[in-house]
This record gives structure tokens, C-alpha cells and sequence, in this order.
């Protein structure tokens, strides 16, 4: 890895707006160890444009082109989801490691299937739940582990994801329940992931699930689309180590809050916040109360924030932590270690997922 740098292949790049453009691109490009070669886009105009707006001399329309390029080791999927199973598994069946967006799939039987086959060919996988690797996700998980709160006891999270009645443009197939994007999936699931990363899975749950705002206004077209996802989300359950969770993820109108997550603990409290529900984009601020009195704001080591160098000019930028996260993955190569969330990772929150929406159904605890 020292002397030679992991060759990138980047499915679903439009150089105007996207995952992309926002955060893939700017993540490797920050990065000393990862060269972008080939870009893939829907159509050969598309796919040029994107080349000539980002300097990738090799761009593609097939996908199954790109991931032939024997200079290409990774893949990374960026494209909306319903797509994701056909692309992922054309890159694994290529023997290429792969990076792909969360949510893995549609569903768990989608992500199962792409985990299955990722083990069997085995190579290396990364999904999109980055948030992990934020500073203050490592920070948090060094004074539980320091005992700053004692022993865990209860643990709350509120938060709001894309608020008001109208959606932007390319967001507007995740107001339908069957394309696997939506509130659940993303803002819940990237929060969910977060907070089972620190402090264990469920035991068991309890959810409710609603649509209170069925018709959204399309921001381009001003179409009223009626809305078969949910936009309000509420889960109750026990972790696996007894601790009582309860989370609340809902769209709403500007203000309020946009995301605040308690530890509650026998010696302590910890208080982590952030403009919205989305702990992976969103700067996070730890604050903490050790005894009684209101938590007070918390720095975070030094170390832990400049981990890695190169990315420090993306700090507070979606692009952070995504960079984290390959910066780790090129040192899990090096060092033979597993410290990013791969597609086991993803299935497992799939599962709890999936756990939700049979309560939400049945009105009964589940085991997860």
C-alpha cells in the first residue's frame, strides 16, 4: 500500500448534483493512497460529461464494462437503490471489492443475497454507514468504555430528517415504499446503526409506523405524489445488555428537534446532537454530565479528530466522514483488520429493519 494506490471505479456520477459528486469524489481525491479511473454513468453522454467535469479520462454507459478494467480494485455504487443488487453483484462477480451506498438493498432479502455472494467470492466489502467512523461516534465510544456514565441503563434519540411538503427533485422515489429509500431505511437506519454500533443490538422491540403527510409536492414539476413510505417512525425495545432504547425519527416543519441522542447511565449522562437525523453527514457535539447538573459541551481528542490527516480540509463537510471510512478500509487491506461496516454489518441492520416493519404491522414485540 505504500508504494501503490487502490485503483476506484465510481457507478452513478452526475456532475451537478449526487453522492457522488458531494462526497465520494472529494474523499478520494483527499486521499494519497486511492486514484479514481473510470466513472460510470446511465447513458455515454452522461458518462462523458461526468469525465470531463471531474479530469477520469475512462467512463463507461455499461457497468459491466467497468468492472472488467483490470486497473479497477474497487468498485464504489452510488446509484439510487433499487438499482443496487444488479450493479453490486456484477462488481462481486468480477472479484472486486465493493463499496456500496446504504441501504444495501431494497430489503433484506436483497442485502442477504449481496452478502452471501461477497462471502463466497471472497473479497472485501464497505457499506455506506459512516457514521461509525465519525469522530464523535469514536469519542462517545471511548467514555463509555472509560465508565464516564457508569453503567448504561436507558438511552433516547429524537430526530427529524427532510422536513416541510415539498422533496427535491431526485428524492422524489423515496416517497415510495418499494424502492427500499425512505425515512426508515435512511434517516432511521443510519441513526439506528449508530446507536447499536455504541452500545449493542436489540433484544427485542416494539414500533409504530405512520403517514401523516401523504401528498408531497415534487420541487421541479410541483407534482402533489402521494407518499406510500412512512414519515414517522417510533421504536421502543431492550438492547441486548438490558438497556431500555427509544427512538423517534419523524419528517416535520423546521424546528423542534433536529436530532438529540441520550446515554443515561448510574454515574452520568452523555448528550450527542446535530442538525438532523442523518449522524453520517451531519457534524455531531458530544456534551456530557458526570453526577447532577446539565450536560456541558465536550472536546474531542485531538487524536481521534485527526486520525487522518488528508481529510482534515473536509471537516464538516458530507465528504468527512466517507473519507474516514476509506481511509480505514486501505488500512483494513494493509493491516488484515475490520474496522468499517461491510455487508454482514448491513444485513444485521437489515434485519432490525425489517424487525420494525413486522411490529409496525402486527402491533406485537418482536425479537430481533
Amino acid at each position: 500500500m505504500a508504494d501503490s494506490k487502490l485503483g476506484v471505479g465510481i457507478i452513478g456520477v452526475n456532475p451537478a448534483w449526487g453522492w457522488a459528486a458531494t462526497a465520494h469524489i472529494p474523499a478520494l481525491r483527499a486521499l494519497p493512497n486511492y486514484e479514481i479511473r473510470a466513472l460510470g454513468a446511465t447513458s455515454p453522454e452522461a458518462a462523458r460529461a461526468a469525465g470531463e467535469a471531474f479530469g477520469v479520462a475512462a467512463v463507461f454507459s455499461d457497468h459491466e464494462e467497468l468492472v472488467r478494467q483490470a486497473d479497477i480494485e474497487l468498485v464504489a455504487v452510488t446509484v439510487k437503490v433499487p438499482h443496487h443488487r444488479e450493479l453490486v453483484t456484477a462488481a462481486l462477480a468480477a472479484g472486486k471489492a465493493v463499496y456500496c451506498e446504504w441501504p444495501l438493498g431494497r430489503d433484506l432479502g436483497d442485502a442477504r443475497a449481496m452478502a452471501t455472494l461477497a462471502a463466497e467470492r471472497g473479497v472485501r466489502t464497505v457499506v455506506g454507514l459512516q457514521a461509525r467512523q465519525a469522530p464523535a461516534i469514536e469519542f462517545v465510544k471511548e467514555l463509555l468504555g472509560d465508565g464516564y456514565v457508569g453503567e448504561v441503563l436507558s438511552t433516547t434519540m429524537i430526530g427529524v430528517s427532510v422536513p416541510g411538503d415539498v422533496v427535491v427533485q431526485p428524492n422524489v422515489y423515496m416517497l415510495d415504499g418499494n424502492n427500499g429509500a425512505n425515512l426508515l431505511t435512511v434517516a432511521v437506519g443510519h441513526s439506528l446503526d449508530t446507536l447499536n454500533y455504541v452500545l449493542g443490538e436489540f433484544a427485542d422491540l416494539s414500533a409504530v409506523s405512520a403517514i401523516r403527510r401523504p401528498l408531497i409536492t415534487a420541487e421541479q414539476t410541483r407534482e402533489q405524489v402521494v407518499k406510500t413510505a412512512p414519515d414517522q417512525v417510533a421504536v421502543i425495545g431492550t438492547l441486548a445488555s438490558g438497556v431500555t432504547a427509544s427512538v423517534h425519527v419523524r419528517e416535520a416543519v423546521a424546528g423542534g428537534t433536529r436530532f438529540l441522542w441520550e446515554i443515561n447511565g448510574t454515574d452520568g449522562t452523555l448528550r450527542i446532537t446535530a442538525d438532523a437525523a442523518l449522524p453520517e453527514i451531519f457534524p455531531l457535539t458530544v456534551a456530557g454530565a458526570r453526577g447532577g447538573g446539565e450536560p456541558t459541551e465536550l472536546a474531542v481528542r485531538a487524536a481521534l479528530a485527526q486520525k487522518w490527516p488528508p481529510l482534515s480540509g473536509l471537516e464538516g463537510a458530507p465528504a468527512y466522514n466517507v473519507g474516514r471510512a476509506y481511509a480505514a478500509f486501505a488500512a483494513d487491506i494493509e493491516n488484515g483488520t475490520h474496522s468499517v461496516p461491510d455487508f454482514a454489518d448491513a444485513v444485521r441492520r437489515h434485519e432490525v429493519i425489517a424487525a420494525i416493519e413486522r411490529s409496525a404491522a402486527s402491533g406485537q414485540r418482536i425479537p430481533v
